[in-house]
């Protein structure tokens, strides 16, 4: 049985360049309770904080004197013993060609500044849940489902698998695009398809319009995982017959709920 962690258990590594900036996020995470801080400048020395003793969460800013924290977080993501740490980025970039390797690498949460304590609290939340999940599939009997994960990103494939596996998935296919995805249906059938939107070769809404369309498992639940905001390419994924759609970075209680509202239908 996993035990169930609160905010004020958590040990955090803060990394921002900024004294003042460190000061403000600093007070604001006391103010929820949180004591186990350690705070740090740079990527380098973050991840050698890091690799000697292992956090329970990493907030990062997103441009440090050494490294962008899209690098942090994909150092972090390369490394075993670090990869299964939750990571909210801090920052006030809103352009999703920055924002999107952040996603992409499983970030917990982005918080854009200026962000209340409302928010921070969610976001700290969303770390606890992935770090102490309560597997609420045992009725759908999560160690007999097979699902499809398809993604450009092994990273981000990776980051699925983790939280799958945290609610007792473990039958897990893997495909890098639709096409792949579309070979592997051909002979083998699976509960649930989750899938990104944007792939080369063939992407998520013409997997999605495959699926309904031309594969004999038409039925089979499909979840989209997407960091997609065009409302009009986001309206013709479900008209194509999509079970629901997920925003990057989702939390592992969005996840738990979309896998219970896909399977139970």
């Amino acid at each position: 049985m996993t035990t169930q962690l609160s905010i004020c258990d958590l040990k955090v590594i803060l990394v921002e360049p900024s004294r003042m900036q460190a000061a403000l996020v600093t007070r604001m995470l006391e103010q929820q309770g949180l004591s186990g801080l350690e705070a740090r400048t740079e990527g380098r020395e973050a991840l050698d904080t890091m690799r000697s003793q292992r956090p329970d969460l990493v907030i990062s800013s997103l441009y440090l004197p050494d490294m962008a924290g899209t690098d942090l977080v994909s150092a972090m993501r390369d490394d075993p013993a670090l990869e299964r740490v939750p990571f909210i980025l801090i920052s006030s970039e809103t352009r999703p060609q920055v924002l999107d390797p952040i996603r992409q690498a499983g970030a917990c949460s982005i918080l854009n500044k200026p962000f209340d304590d409302g928010q921070l609290y969610r976001a700290l939340g969303s770390a606890v849940d992935y770090l102490s999940p309560d597997v609420s599939l045992e009725g759908l009997e999560p160690e007999r489902l097979r699902v499809l994960l398809v993604d450009d990103s092994g990273v981000t494939r990776r980051h699925y698998r983790r939280m799958l596996e945290d609610q007792g998935i473990r039958d897990i296919l893997e495909a890098e695009d639709g096409l792949e995805a579309v070979a592997l249906l051909a002979d083998t059938m699976v509960d649930l398809v989750i899938t990104d939107y944007n792939m080369p070769e063939m992407d998520g809404r013409q997997l999605v319009e495959y699926i309904r369309q031309q594969s004999w498992q038409s039925t089979v639940p499909v979840l989209m995982v997407t960091s997609e905001h065009n409302q009009q390419r986001l309206a013709a994924v479900e008209r194509a017959g999509v079970s629901a759609i997920c925003d990057k970075p989702f939390e592992q209680e969005s996840i738990k709920r979309l896998l219970a509202e896909a399977l139970a239908n």
